[in-house]
């Protein structure tokens, strides 16, 4: 899906893989989100009971983002600690 608009928050984000990605936002995936200049990243999460919205800005260089295919990209628990 390349770059998200960073300035949506918690209900544009989770509208974003519903109709983006056509996935259920309240599911218990986590869903990152990175913008244009790849300096942050917006992390979206629904653990049952309400929606968490986590994000985190690098002072100096970028996230590395992986190729994605049809927009989404599975990661396993390391590499999200390593992104995180």
């Amino acid at each position: 899906m390349g770059h998200t608009d960073m300035r949506k928050g918690m209900q544009g984000l989770a509208l974003q893989v519903q109709q983006g990605l056509k996935r259920d936002p309240h599911g218990g995936d986590l869903f990152v989100f990175r913008g244009r200049t790849g300096s942050l990243i917006k992390i979206i999460w629904h653990d049952g009971i309400g929606m968490s919205l986590y994000s985190k800005r690098l002072e100096k260089g970028r996230f590395v983002w992986p190729s994605a295919k049809d927009g989404i990209v599975s990661l396993t628990n390391a590499q999200l600690s390593c992104l995180l």
